[in-house]
């Protein structure tokens, strides 16, 4: 049974693909809502769609209109390079591709509703991802006044196979069969790939799954050397060459793919609750994020650089569970920033058969100092001092100790403090 029309929707802005699930949105919210669709595509760099060809197929659909967003450049520098500055990865694997993306897309979305008039809008993410909650709690955040629609929890299309059905009942022109195998999200900073024999995770993924990344062991048997440039933190420049944020990704992607850089396979907590496994390709992530990590070590000192990685966890999570427009995320961007200063110089690093291998780094803020470092030179460093430094430090230990408490054990005794009481 389909749901009754809601004529209070007057025009939906949808986010649109063209893929098949997409498609066959457009004509069941004018069935069910009674609303003029306006689609609305943000191109953030996937290499799976024709935008081309985009505009007919939304028309032909039942669509008014197909608006189109490039987003690459702010997707670079406003959403990946802060997020690489804070060091953010989702459980010590998931460079956070998707989760990045979707609060611009849906940004994006709310500016063409704000556009073209609309009243609400549309998604076409299903009730069981995390996609669903990154779009919806960016329209909150943005602008609650705008109804949301996700016909993935309303509709009675449970499999890709009713979708094809759907769309040849109602002459959606799709060009999606059954034999489909990985369902697939691809931007600038990644290529995710979940399904098919990915969910059994004692599976193997097969090699022609993969599409950004050539295996380790065909890569290229000489190392290639990449030097990447940094500016208080954002890579400005590959070897010696000053790119755009957009361009930066793009160049390091096409050189860590050739040398099998950047594969993560993951069986990740969704925030629905359910565990979920996916394959990733982000080469030029993987070595920006490792590059990043190097320069910070020289230059950051040692309490910040502890406490950043704390923050980097906190800002992962917060990406992944759709919080991008909170105070809590601009707040942690305030302290990220306050110690990008410093994060000012060049990494060289040498990538063999899928692994990443520091090279070299140099700052004009280095922290490392060789004469401070160096065994034999006491006249900056005086070993002798190192004992009463030991004794301090250790003092809580020792008192511990002197008490009559083990360090370790299940059956600690209890203090006995009678000496301590006074007459």
């Amino acid at each position: 049974m389909k749901a009754p029309k809601k004529q209070q929707v007057k025009k939906v802005v949808l986010a649109y693909s063209g893929g098949l699930d997409t498609s066959v949105i457009v004509p069941w919210l004018k069935e069910n809502y009674g609303c003029e669709v306006v689609c609305f595509c943000a191109n953030v760099g996937q290499s799976d769609e024709n935008l081309g060809g985009l505009e007919q197929k939304a028309l032909n659909s039942g669509a008014s209109q197909l608006i189109v967003h490039d987003l690459c450049d702010e997707l670079a520098s406003d959403y990946i390079f802060p997020m690489l500055k804070a060091g953010a990865v989702y459980e010590h694997k998931y460079l956070l591709g998707t989760s990045v993306a979707r609060p611009l897309i849906a940004k994006h979305m709310v500016d063409v509703a704000h556009e073209v008039g609309a009243d609400a809008v549309a998604h076409g993410a299903t009730g069981k991802g995390n996609d669903q909650v990154r779009f919806e709690l960016t329209v909150m955040a943005l602008d609650p006044r705008l109804k949301i629609i996700a016909p993935w929890r309303e509709w009675e299309i449970s499999s890709r196979e009713d979708a094809i059905d759907y769309a040849a009942k109602h002459n959606v022109p799709v060009t999606a069969t059954v034999k489909a195998i990985y369902s697939r999200d691809s931007n600038l900073w990644h290529l995710s790939h979940e399904g098919g024999l990915l969910e059994d995770p004692w599976n193997e993924p097969e090699e022609s799954m993969f599409q950004l990344s050539t295996s380790p062991e065909n890569a290229p048997d000489e190392p290639v050397y990449v030097e990447i440039e940094f500016e208080s933190g954002d890579p400005v420049a590959v070897n010696g060459e000053k790119l755009s944020p957009a361009k930066v990704i793009e160049t390091l992607n096409a050189i860590g793919g050739a040398h099998g850089i950047g594969r993560a396979d993951l069986v990740e907590n969704r925030l629905v609750g359910m565990k979920s496994h996916g394959v990733y390709e982000t080469p030029g992530g993987t070595i920006l994020l490792y590059a990043h990590q190097d320069l910070e070590s020289m230059v950051l000192d040692r309490e910040t650089l502890h406490f950043k990685q704390g923050v980097a966890n906190k800002y992962a999570e917060l990406t992944y569970n759709g919080l991008w427009f909170t105070p809590l995320r601009e707040a942690l961007d305030a302290f990220v920033n306050s110690t990008q200063g410093p994060v000012t110089g060049t990494v060289r690093l040498k990538l063999y058969k899928g692994n990443i291998i520091s090279a070299g780094r140099k700052s004009p803020f280095s922290l490392y100092r060789e004469d401070f470092a160096t065994f034999g030179q006491e006249d900056v460093y005086d070993q002798s001092h190192a004992e009463g430094f030991i004794r301090l430090f250790g003092l809580s230990m020792k008192v511990q100790a002197l008490n009559g408490l083990p360090v370790a054990g299940l059956d600690m005794p209890k203090p006995d403090y009678s000496k301590f009481k006074r007459d």
